[in-house]
């Protein structure tokens, strides 16, 4: 699953999971342009990969809800590589509301976030799908979520301070919808799009809540940040040249 000097932008690069998205694919050969709307962030993720993997990372500032920030950013990297191979949707924007329980959700709330995450996937899939097009070839992954094909288990949340948004469970089954119109729309120009949902990814949650989650699960219980990784390069990989319009769920059986 080699990714030899293939191009990939990582929306969200300098986030918890793109960091990783980004050190994985720099691993395997690509060139990863960590894409984030903190620029200064993005560099700090970049000075991290090269010294490990030289000029196989770069920084490029994105807003994922700017039309014009993403064309000033495939202008760019067509100017220096001559060509993109790749997006990943992985920027996880939302308002400072974002996470309240269902009755505290305000309309407006609601409305933003859905704007702000499922908007700005939409937003870069349309802009470098129709890069793509002109280019003659491209691959698109989402990054969506297994609440977007399950419905929310309430009970592991109890007695802890953690919910599951409805935002999320709406713009993650969005997002998977989304990904099946744009690779019907695209599938004659040489553009697959595909799409992740991991299970829970750990981040310090409670104790109590880990435990609960563990028992829907295999061995592994919540995932660790690392482990989506093979799937990313599967899909970004030739390996995986003739899939599209998929959904692939990471989640060591929680979903079952």
């Amino acid at each position: 699953m080699a990714l030899t000097d293939k191009v990939v932008v990582i929306t969200g690069g300098a986030g918890f999971l793109g960091r990783e998205f980004c050190a994985a694919v720099a691993e395997q050969g690509g060139i990863a342009v960590v894409a984030d709307i903190d620029l200064q962030a993005a560099t700090t993720v970049v000075e991290e990969i090269v010294s490990a993997y030289p000029g196989r990372a770069e920084a490029a500032s994105l807003d994922i809800t700017s039309k014009a920030s993403a064309s000033t950013l495939i202008a760019e990297l067509m100017h220096k590589y001559g060509r993109i191979d790749a997006l990943v949707n992985n920027a996880y924007p939302r308002n400072k509301n974002y996470g309240c329980k269902l009755e505290d959700v305000s309309y407006e709330d609601f409305c933003e976030n859905i704007d702000l995450h499922l908007g700005g996937y939409f937003l870069m899939a349309q802009q470098f799908g129709l890069f793509f097009r002109r280019q003659r070839g491209g691959n698109i992954i989402n990054m969506a979520s297994i609440y977007g094909v399950m419905a929310p288990r309430f009970e592991i949340y109890a007695d802890t301070p953690m919910t599951m948004p409805v935002e999320y469970a709406a713009i993650k089954s969005a997002v998977i919808q989304l990904t099946r119109y744009f690779a019907q729309y695209f599938k004659q120009d040489g553009i697959r799009v595909n799409c992740l949902s991991p299970g829970g990814i750990l981040d310090a949650q409670p104790e109590g809540f880990l435990q609960k989650y563990k028992v829907f699960c295999g061995n592994r219980g919540m995932l660790d940040s690392r482990d989506v990784n093979g799937s990313l390069l599967f899909l970004l990989s030739d390996a995986s040249r003739h899939m599209t319009g998929q959904n692939l769920i990471i989640d060591d059986g929680f979903s079952l």
